[in-house]
């Protein structure tokens, strides 16, 4: 006889399984098993069955439930196992073996395992352990907060044990099937930090360094959204690992097979553990695992291992560090990998290609992406530096700035001294200060052939610290505001990014769902590029919609999307969607801004002038104008001609959605910040 609280509650023998009955008598038989050869009281049966107030007859049904289980465990032959429920007093006890607990044998198991010390021991032991598991712990018992805090204590078990099972194959060499293990339940539990700094380890083991940064900043923006907190140390330390490891050319080390007779007595040859000097400088640790074995270091001048002998322009053997330049190794990719299914845009690709590649006016070539929220201007940038990487084989820096996200925009000290870090600066080498870590950047690639991109950038004044100086950098900006600033003093060259035509967003959507189920409707396709405002945010969560309803046409889901009061949540997918982006937006204006942008909403067909837009919101014609100019300049309206407005539909059904909401017109902070930024 065996019992299960790792997945659905049950009891298994040699027959078969026993059928427990209903939910509460499952609980009571769970509640039991979690405290087996105890004495559980009837109170706290009571407490753990009702979510409120216990009805006056709950005595009689717990003792009900109890008998009835009594006599299921005894036709099941629980007197041949050892296995008795038995009544003291006010109370009941199960006295049973607990090996016969499925999650007793799960902890022994875990035990058992020493990733670090032991891993090809552990795997085996790990695995065996997980493969208790048949779904979430205590499936089928009652909904109460007891259960729930039970049920919440064993899945945090199981993501230890997952962790432990990921250490143990990277400290083997298996990066590849640590990868494999940590990444669904880190796609399960996005805030679990060890979790995920497991995962980043593996992913650039594995080479794929662009995966495992990319990891960190969807992991950073979700803590800030949901919890209000920043990264920590263990999530923050994977990070730099990286960073540094990746600018001294460590990158990938191969996957090697398990040494099937390596155990416990063999120490730490398996840990894939080494690190990496900088210069005569200290060194860096990278490892596999929490704890994995001695340091190997590269002897004085000789190259660190897999890192380069040397950098243009610096000293042999990579002692070009010593000065605090971290001129060594290979150079850095930090461009997240490319957008999927990208389409169009030729002509902006073409205006950025002219833009930063003009080597005629002596100067560091800027170009600034600017569109409304949801138009794709990450991933147009993002498309261009991959598509010109060859260009600058000094590296590619990469920064997401966090000016329109859910909490405080990134400081430039931060994104400063990730470049540093990535160039291979020691961390003891980087200033304090914005201004120190500005200058010293600026110093140390004043001679390489580098691009970088800024993301998501609120201002100029943000930006300014992080621009290079050298003449054969490039940069590129992406943002929601124009960033005129940029245009004045540092003479950037502004790409804009307007929706996509009928034509291209049939194009977008045949890309995500094939083009034989957008030819069955051509006429709808045109439709949903319509109800989407044309833009490749909104008609890739349309697409996501028709992907998880395979049976839906294109006109079913263009008939859902005519509900105005549904539009908006229709296009949305899981942590991204347009309601998200556009709130990132609104969060941003001033209070006055908001509530002009919320007047504008009521405009019939969103077409207007400085005058309508006056007596909407009540405002003098000097205040209209110098928010409506404000309001244009953040892409939430557009200035089609000399005092005519326009303001999308989308834009109008998020603003009068707030509005409606307790009449406050803007809700601070609120939302998500969108997967694809645009």
């Amino acid at each position: 006889m065996e019992f299960s609280l790792l997945g659905p509650i049950a009891v298994t023998t040699g027959s078969g399984e026993l059928s427990l009955g209903p939910a509460k008598r499952r609980s009571v038989l769970a509640l039991l098993l979690l405290q087996p050869n105890t004495t559980v009281p009837l109170e706290q049966l009571i407490d753990s069955l009702w979510e409120e107030e216990p009805p006056e007859h709950a005595r009689t049904v717990v003792q009900g439930h109890v008998s009835r289980l009594r006599a299921t465990l005894a036709e099941g032959g629980a007197e041949a196992y050892g296995i008795e429920l038995t009544t003291h007093g006010s109370a009941y006890l199960l006295r049973l073996p607990e090996e016969l607990i499925d999650a007793h044998r799960f902890g022994e198991l875990v035990a058992l395992a020493r990733p670090e010390a032991a891993p090809a021991d552990a795997v085996p032991l790990l695995r065996e352990a997980l493969g208790l598991w048949r779904g979430p712990a205590l499936t089928g018992t009652v909904t109460s907060p007891p259960f729930a805090a039970a049920a919440h204590a064993l899945e945090e078990r199981r993501l230890t044990a997952v962790e432990a099972l990921g250490r143990a194959h990277g400290a083997l060499g298996e990066h590849e099937q640590a990868a494999a293990i940590l990444y669904s339940a880190a796609v399960n539990h996005p805030l679990r930090e060890g979790l995920i700094a497991g995962l980043m380890r593996a992913l650039f083991r594995t080479g794929r360094q662009s995966d495992a940064l990319e990891w960190f900043h969807r992991t950073r923006r979700l803590l800030n959204e949901e919890l209000g907190v920043d990264p920590g140390e263990r999530l923050r330390e994977a990070y730099e690992e990286i960073l540094r490891a990746e600018a001294a050319g460590a990158g990938r080390q191969p996957s090697r097979p398990a040494d099937a007779t390596r155990g416990a007595g063999d120490g730490p040859a398996g840990a894939p553990s080494f690190h990496v000097k900088h210069g005569q400088g200290g060194r860096v640790p990278l490892q596999g695992g929490a704890d994995a074995g001695d340091a190997v270091e590269a002897p004085a001048g000789e190259p660190a291992a897999g890192g380069a002998s040397g950098a243009r322009g610096g000293t042999e053997g990579g002692s070009a560090a010593g000065d605090g330049s971290g001129r060594t190794g290979a150079a850095p990719r930090l461009l997240p990998r490319p957008p999927a299914r990208f389409l169009a845009r030729e002509e902006q690709l073409g205006a950025l290609t002219e833009a930063l590649t003009d080597r005629t006016t002596g100067e560091s070539p800027l170009a600034v992406v600017a569109g409304p929220a949801g138009v794709g201007k990450t991933a147009c940038a993002v498309q261009w530096a991959h598509l010109h990487a060859d260009a600058f084989p000094d590296g590619q820096l990469f920064a997401d700035l966090r000016g329109f996200g859910e909490g405080d925009e990134a400081a430039p000290a931060e994104i400063l001294r990730d470049f540093l870090l990535a160039l291979g600066t020691p961390p003891e080498r980087v200033p304090g200060s914005a201004q120190a870590a500005s200058a010293l950047f600026r110093s140390l690639v004043a001679d390489r052939r580098l691009l970088v991109v800024l993301d998501n950038a609120r201002s100029s004044a943000q930006v300014r610290p992080l621009l290079p100086g050298g003449l054969n950098c490039a940069t590129v900006v992406t943002s929601r505001s124009r960033l005129d600033g940029l245009v004045a003093t540092d003479c950037a060259r502004p790409v804009g990014l307007q929706a996509l035509g009928h034509e291209e967003g049939a194009a977008l959507l045949g890309a995500m769902l094939g083009p034989e189920r957008v030819a069955e409707d051509p006429a709808a396709a045109r439709e949903l590029v319509d109800l989407c405002d044309g833009l490749p945010l909104a008609l890739r969560a349309a697409a996501a919609q028709l992907t998880a309803r395979p049976r839906w046409r294109l006109a079913r889901l263009a008939a859902a999307l005519r509900d105005e009061r549904r539009r908006l949540a229709l296009l949305s997918a899981e942590d991204t969607g347009m309601a998200a982006a556009l709130r990132m937006s609104v969060a941003r204006l001033s209070a006055d801004d908001a509530r002009l942008l919320s007047a504008l909403a009521t405009s019939a067909d969103g077409h207007l002038n400085a005058s309508v837009a006056a007596a909407l919101a009540g405002y003098d014609p000097e205040r209209t104008q110098d928010g409506l100019d404000r309001l244009a300049e953040m892409h939430l309206v557009d200035e089609e001609a000399t005092d005519v407005y326009t303001i999308s539909t989308l834009t109008q059904l998020f603003a009068r959605d707030e509005r409606g909401e307790g009449g406050k017109g803007r809700r601070s902070g609120a939302g998500e910040e969108s997967g694809e930024r645009g």
